[in-house]
């Protein structure tokens, strides 16, 4: 007996854990082949592939980015071959599962739950004799009637062989996102997560962890994710894991999901004191900040806590930090979310996630969806289109914000620029953002594509739209970040470039010859005039860059800015006084 095990993954460069731990725990016993799609492919192209493996049994691992997808495939390999058995699984049918058996006719077994025992379980009856009952975590179908199995008892995680070592596809993974976890369940209980229905946490033998770690390094494997819910909940083993790594990272980079607010001080000096920069990355869910919200979803939380972490963390400069915020929790109005996003974006976190709640099934959200007049998608990703406090015109408006929060500040094209207009030029970092989604969206732009050019003119069309107090500075930043954002000497810019050709040649001239003027850094490299016109760019701003930089303040004073471009690095930027250069002309 053939069994085929698949899933479509968001994007190529996921890999699926789900169907790897599937696979090891299997395929001693069982004929399986695992294959790995995505929801982009076509899905004659995915139901050709399965076909051409000619199995008896496919099962699909399914959760609310893929289901819809998976069902159009169902459909074709039913009307194709009736007689294949259909096996679904994963946490997007896990729940509410007599709807899926009657929703999916085509399906004829679901895996509720954990999923590696109890796929064993019945593949030997759908290979031996179909006692379903006897197979507990599963539903199937008696008849016209659907049966629903206990659930299985959870399974010593030490008894599910390794998911990568012993795998023949190690080299595929050097260049795709690898998932791992170190343990399964959640010690919280919110109520919009899946995560939350499973009571208690389980560990994996640190050792095994290590092992398993080691060989992914060893092999090439460059990013590394850890799906465990809350990695730091066991000081102790994550202080291990954190070590292990450290010692270990091979130039590999590794994302944990943390709760900030538990954090212990001596985990944050270790950090600060021993992760190499950049192989670190924590997630951390802040979702809201209004208390009385957090209460109704029964989240605890201390944001004074989690700040001082986040601002522990930031200011050691060595661990890149994702936030993330849920827009449409129990009584979070627009001007509550706006605080939210306010307080969040004060810790000026790498990255800022702006979702937007999903009602998924089996969680206390949904079940209680009633008692605050929520609405959403019928189908996968059940997100909201409105409740008693939100409604969806609020709805849309935020996701204005985020559409350009993600464009401009998470894409880092413009930090100094966005730094500059969210500190000065509007009343919070909200309203900026807020103000020119909804000038975004006024001109069309979200349903055109954009070039890094079109990013700078579309901002700057804005700003002078709304006439800000401090038009000159925001030109003169936004041009450094410009120039900052090329890897080579740019060949054109966003604005019109006004110097003349020979003002320019006279400022590479008096550089070259003058380099103390641009300061010590710029005088070690001493270049000569050639090499400045061939590597450098010069500009002139109507105000003093270096000071603006070091304290905060704007300065009305013509500076000469010299951006130079040096082979494989970074730009470099200097800045003089235009005073001081016209003296030392003189």
């Amino acid at each position: 007996m053939k069994t085929v095990i698949a899933t479509l993954n968001a994007k190529y460069i996921h890999a699926s854990l789900a169907l790897r731990y599937l696979k090891a725990y299997c395929q001693q016993d069982f004929e399986l082949e695992m294959m790995e799609f995505t929801i982009r492919d076509t899905p004659i192209n995915i139901v050709t592939d399965i076909i051409n493996a000619n199995p008896t049994v496919v099962g699909f691992s399914c959760y609310i980015w893929n289901i819809e997808e998976t069902i159009i495939l169902i459909d074709m390999l039913k009307k194709i071959n009736p007689q294949l058995k259909i096996i679904l699984g994963g946490p997007e049918v896990s729940y509410d599962v007599a709807y899926w058996m009657e929703r999916l006719q085509g399906v004829d077994f679901i895996v509720v739950g954990e999923g590696e025992e109890t796929l064993h379980h019945l593949l030997s009856e759908i290979e031996g004799e179909h006692k379903y009952d006897l197979v507990f975590g599963i539903a199937y179908r008696k008849g016209e009637e659907v049966v629903i199995n206990p659930p299985n008892p959870r399974l010593d995680l030490n008894d599910i062989p390794s998911p990568y070592i012993g795998f023949d596809d190690i080299e595929e993974l050097r260049n795709r996102v690898v998932y791992y976890e170190t343990s399964r369940g959640c010690p919280f209980s919110c109520s919009f997560c899946l995560s939350s229905i499973e009571v208690g946490v389980r560990y994996f033998d640190i050792e095994r962890a290590k092992k398993e770690l080691k060989y992914l390094i060893d092999n090439g494997v460059k990013l590394i994710k850890f799906v465990d819910r809350t990695f730091n909940i066991r000081r102790d083993y994550a202080m291990e894991i954190f070590d292990f790594l450290i010692k270990n990272h091979g130039g590999a980079v590794f994302q944990f999901e943390i709760t900030a607010d538990i954090m212990r001080p001596e985990v944050l000096d270790y950090l600060a004191e021993h992760a190499p920069p950049g192989i670190f990355r924590f997630e951390i869910g802040v979702q809201s900040t209004n208390d009385a919200t957090n209460i109704l979803v029964e989240r605890r939380q201390n944001f004074d806590k989690l700040s001082h972490t986040v601002m522990t963390i930031k200011n050691a400069e060595n661990i890149d930090q994702h936030l993330d915020l849920i827009a449409g929790l129990p009584e979070e109005d627009y001007d509550s979310f706006r605080k939210t996003f306010n307080d969040v974006f004060a810790m000026r976190p790498e990255e800022l996630q702006l979702g937007f709640l999903k009602m998924l099934r089996g969680t206390g959200m949904r079940i209680n969806a009633d008692k605050y007049g929520y609405k959403w998608m019928e189908h996968a990703p059940y997100e909201i289109l409105g409740n008693d406090v939100l409604p969806f015109s609020d709805i849309v408006k935020i996701k204005r914000v985020e559409d350009v929060l993600e464009k401009y500040w998470n894409a880092h094209r413009l930090d100094r620029t966005v730094e500059f207009l969210v500190s000065t030029q509007f009343e919070t970092p909200f309203d900026f953002f807020q103000q020119f989604g909804d000038y975004w969206e006024l001109n069309g732009w979200q349903r055109i594509g954009h070039q890094l050019e079109d990013l700078f003119t579309r901002l700057y069309q804005f700003l002078e739209h709304i006439e800000i107090k401090d038009l000159p500075i925001a030109k003169g930043i936004m041009q450094l970040d410009y120039f900052l954002t090329q890897r080579n000497k740019p060949r054109r810019t966003w604005w019109t470039f006004e110097m003349e050709k020979s003002e320019q040649q006279r400022l590479m001239r008096l550089a070259a010859n003058e380099p103390n003027l641009l300061g010590p850094k710029f005088t070690s490299y001493n270049m000569d005039e050639r090499e400045l016109h061939k590597r450098a760019v010069v500009e002139l701003l109507p105000f003093d860059l270096q000071k603006y930089e070091t304290s905060g303040e704007i300065t009305e004073a013509e500076t000469l800015l010299l951006v130079y471009y040096e082979l494989g690095q970074l730009p470099s930027y200097f800045t003089a006084n235009l005073a001081d250069v016209q003296i030392a002309e003189n």
